[in-house]
Order: C-alpha cells, then structure tokens, then sequence
C-alpha cells in the first residue's frame, strides 16, 4: 500500500523549542518553497533597480533599493530564525506559513511600485500580513513553551506595535518620509535585541548556516540569469557582440569566485554566542543586497555597450565593481578577518576589494573585477593548504 502524500504531516504538535543539537537538521521542504517565492521579490527588485539605473537615476534608485531591499531580507530572516527554533511541522504551522508566502507574493508584487515610485502601499501590505503571521507563530510558541514564554511573548508584542507603525506611516502625508522608515527600521532590529538579552530563543547553528547560505545561492542566480541574458541580447540585435561575452565572462568568473569564497567559510563554527549570531545575520543584509545588485551591474553594463541607458562609463563600470567589493568585505567582516589581520589571508579580502574597485577605471571593468575575485579566491584556497600543512 503507497503511503499518503500527508504521511509526514501531523494535525497539530505542541509548539516547543527544537534541540540545538538535533543531527542531521536540513531545509525543510516548506523551507525550499518560501525560499523559491522570495525569488519573485528579490528579482522584481533587482529589475525595478535596473530600470532606475537605465533611466539615469543612480541616486533615486539605490535608495529604493536599499529601502526595499530591507523589508525583503528583514522578514526572511525573522521567518528563518523562527523557523530554526519552532518548526513543528503540523499543519497549523504550515498554513500560517503559506499565508507568510503569500505575503512575500505581496511584497514582489509592490516591489517596483515602491522603488520607482515611491509608493509602499504594497509593499508594505505584503510585509505586514508575514509579520503578523508571524506574530501568531510568536503567541502559540508562547502557549505551549512555558520555558521560553517570556522571550516569545516580548517577539509577539514588539512586532506587532511596529506593524501597526508601518500602516500608520501609510496615512501620513508621503508615507512620513525617510525619517519614519529609519525610525521602524531601527525599531525591527531592536527587537530582537531587546528579546534576546532577557531570554535566549533556541536556534540550531548548522539549520542557520544552510538556510542563510541557500539564500546566498538565490541572490546570486540573479547574476547568472543576467549573464544569460547579456549572450541572448547579443545574439538577437548582433550588436557588439565581443564586448557582451566580455561581460559574460567576467560577470560568470565574478559568480563562481563569490561562491566560492562564501562556502568556504564554516560558518557554524562562527554562530557559537547570541551576540555573534546577531552580528552575523544582520550583516548578511549587505552580503544579500550586493549579490542581487551584481546581476544589476551586469545587465547595465550589458545595456550600456549596446547603446542604451543614460549613465557615463564611470557610472555604468560602479554599478558593477561596486556590489562585488561589498560582497568581497561584508564576507570578510563577518568572519572575523578583520579583527585579526595576523595572517597574509586575512588582509588578502581588503585589498581584493579595493583592487575591484580599481577596475572600474578600465576599458573593461567586469572582465577585471571577475579575474580579480578569482584571485582571490585561488589565493585564499593555496594559503588554506599552506597553512594546514604547518605543524
């Protein structure tokens, strides 16, 4: 007799926090599907970015982005931690995940709106229907965790006052601004702060890593789309098509380099206190924007030597040497090189990045920048093998 599709599934378990030990603790299916929806948010982003760039308005653009950019990876990542603590799988916990996904459905489709023109409605609309659905995830862990009660209950209350501060900015004149958007801003990420100094949440480091990795691999496979579809315009208008596969080139030894100097990392290893942890994470906020803007920059500098977009060179070559040094540095930062710099690999990142930003000052900066990150990491992968040979 086949077994049932729902074998796995149970009607309801009690919600109680998950060992940080467990072996063997992988994405779970659910996990891979809210990921794969948040594809649509990152990409709706990148494209809206894109399109600020080729209107000639770098300024306007990165704002929205940066902005945008924050909701998309803020409500991931609380969504990952909590998953990392309470993740029963039973179907309550499943639905109020669908409706977290269908929030981020929510916040692809405002995406542009929001960048371009400043209109969050959207957006904002999408976030606060997963964060509200997470403050439910909140209220049950508090219910059924009687060990982890307070710390679960301080979430629920935290998030849901600036949920109602995110719909209230909407009924101001202009949204309120920049100022109200940095003053919720600061306020999500003194949440868990604020919980995590009277009561530590469960987390699995190893769960945590993955997770956050798998989304790396989701910001980068922006870059390698771009790259595809730089050889495709190429080969359909037949125009400068040299410079186009140089562009290719570069931007495919950018992505693999980035890859590889991100996993080579063992970053349970790092995720050992709660402040570690935090720093960590929030960091990735960098690490994520600039892999999805390195998709950006390949398809400005792509639409640049075909004869469109309205930036200068010097502008064009930013838009890509730029995220790549920044992905270069947060990674650097994060792992702890920087506190360090004892040894020749520790310094080597610092120096790989301002070397990319060097490049942009050459007849062909995204060929440059690829070779440079690929450096780097040949050099980083000898000096490992070095230094694991002495004694």
């Amino acid at each position: 007799m086949s077994q049932s599709p729902f074998a796995s599934s149970a009607w309801y378990r009690p919600m109680v926090a998950r060992h940080t030990g467990e072996k063997h603790r992988t994405a779970t299916a659910l996990e891979l599907l809210f990921d794969l929806c948040f594809v649509a948010a990152v990409a709706q982003t990148a494209s809206a970015f894109e399109h600020e760039l080729a209107e000639g308005r770098p300024g306007h653009g990165l704002l929205g982005y940066a902005l945008v950019f924050f909701a998309i990876w803020w409500a991931w990542m609380n969504f990952t931690w909590f998953a990392s603590a309470y993740d029963t799988d039973d179907v309550p916990y499943r639905l109020l995940t669908l409706v977290q996904i269908i929030g981020a459905l929510v916040m692809a489709a405002g995406a542009s709106q929001a960048l371009e023109h400043g209109d969050f409605t959207g957006i904002t609309s999408g976030y606060v229907l997963m964060r509200l659905a997470l403050v439910s995830q909140w209220l049950r862990a508090a219910y059924t965790d009687r060990a982890s009660r307070r710390s679960a209950l301080r979430y629920a209350l935290g998030i849901f006052v600036l949920e109602i501060g995110w719909l209230v900015r909407l009924a101001l004149p202009h949204d309120g601004g920049l100022i109200t958007f940095a003053l919720l801003a600061v306020g999500e990420l003194a949440v868990p702060i604020w919980v995590e100094r009277k009561g530590r949440t469960p987390w699995h480091p190893h769960h945590i890593a993955e997770r956050f990795g798998l989304f790396t691999l989701i910001v980068l496979g922006e870059a390698i789309t771009a790259s595809a579809l730089a050889v495709r315009t190429a080969l359909d208008t037949d125009k400068a098509l040299g410079s186009v596969l140089l562009i290719a080139l570069g931007g495919i030894l950018t992505v693999f380099a980035l890859w590889w100097l991100y996993f080579a990392q063992d970053a349970p290893r790092r995720l050992t206190t709660m402040t570690t942890a935090m720093l960590w994470s929030y960091g990735h906020y960098g690490v994520f924007a600039a892999a999805a803007a390195v998709g950006v920059g390949l398809a400005v500098n792509v639409a640049h030597v075909t004869g469109h977009g309205a930036l200068g060179d010097i502008q064009v070559a930013l838009t890509f040497t730029i995220p790549v040094a920044v992905f270069i540095t947060c990674l650097w930062l994060l792992h702890g090189q920087a506190g360090r710099p004892r040894r020749t690999a520790d310094v080597l990142p610092p120096v790989a990045a301002l070397a990319v930003l060097a490049a942009t000052f050459t007849t062909v900066p995204v060929l440059c920048a690829g070779v440079i990150a690929s450096l780097l990491t040949g050099a980083s992968l000898v000096l490992a093998r070095r230094e694991a040979r002495t004694p």
